[in-house]
């Protein structure tokens, strides 16, 4: 089977609620898709709708080019974490693998490897229910795994996760997408995203906002932009405004500087004898490329500090 996920112009409402209008992109294998946007964008939806538990009104969603409802057991195509809460809190965590594991004519065999690959070792025969967020996440990620399917789709994997834990899942999903399987990653966690992600999909109300490589979001987010260390900054933004640049402040002592060359900007600072440290082109982090890409996505946003005064 191909390990690929293809949405293609997925529309959905609820009620008078635009959830998909119009969505379209593919999840290639060999590496990790970073799937993002802000609270309501769409990316739930959109997970939900790949995976047959919601219709949506047009469009398709495909994995390895056919529907999620028409593959014969589904943990053997395409291993999904939407959830980390969706289990029998009164199941050991290796009872609730092994209904799992039954219910797709899987063995206790490949049970008992997943338990071994999520670190779930000393906690399997402990009841779920008394599992913290972490471990559920684990466990979560260990049922996407049961039939060692070439698709694996994870919603928020980092969220509870200590630091180990942080760990040991940026390496892990770097080594799925390694073995050839597609591999997308609904996250908030931009800097997590940053570290073991080869490709973007942007998204917004519903809409595909870019859809690229890592490496190229990161450049156009950076493109003529220099950060400038001073510790005149209110001077600086004084003297690099009147000169035509547009000015923000990063740190106490750090200026984001854009709409003026490097050299420009040394000069406009040595003609007003402002102090300055460092020089040098920005670069962006990824945080930044999308937090460019959203600003007109955002459903719900609070003022900013000085609004709020």
């Amino acid at each position: 089977m191909e390990a690929t996920i293809e949405v293609s112009g997925l529309r959905k409402r609820f009620g008078s609620t635009v959830a998909l209008d119009g969505m379209s992109f593919t999840v290639r294998p060999g590496q990790v898709t970073g799937f993002v946007g802000p609270n309501g964008a769409g990316k739930s939806t959109t997970m939900r709708v790949v995976l047959g538990l919601d219709a949506a009104d047009e469009g398709r969603a495909l994995i390895g080019g056919r529907p999620y409802r028409s593959l014969r057991n589904p943990l053997s195509h395409v291993g999904a974490l939407l959830d980390a809460a969706a289990l029998q809190p009164s199941r050991t965590g290796r009872n609730h693998l092994l209904w799992l594991a039954h219910s797709q004519g899987l063995t206790a065999r490949q049970v008992d490897e997943v338990i071994e690959q999520v670190g779930l070792r000393t906690a399997e025969r402990r009841r779920a229910g008394g599992y913290s967020l972490g471990m559920r996440q684990r466990l979560g990620i260990a049922a996407a795994l049961l039939g060692d399917p070439p698709v694996l789709m994870f919603d928020e994997p980092f969220n509870g996760l200590d630091l180990d834990g942080i760990v040991w899942i940026r390496g892990f999903l770097r080594s799925l997408a390694a073995e050839g399987r597609a591999v997308l990653v609904s996250s908030h966690l931009m800097s997590e995203l940053q570290d073991i992600a080869g490709h973007i999909v942007v998204v917004g109300r519903g809409r595909v906002l870019a859809d690229a490589s890592v490496a190229d979001l990161i450049a156009a987010a950076s493109r003529d932009r220099v950060t400038l260390r001073t510790t005149a900054r209110s001077e600086a933004m004084t003297a690099l405004a009147h000169a035509g640049a547009t000015v923000a402040a990063t740190d106490r002592d750090t200026l984001t500087v854009s709409g003026l060359a490097a050299e420009h900007i040394v000069a406009v600072l040595g003609e007003r004898a402002v102090p300055f440290s460092e020089v040098t082109a920005h670069r962006a982090t990824l945080e930044e490329a999308y937090m460019d890409l959203t600003r007109d996505a955002v459903q719900f946003a609070a003022p900013g500090p000085e609004a709020a005064r």
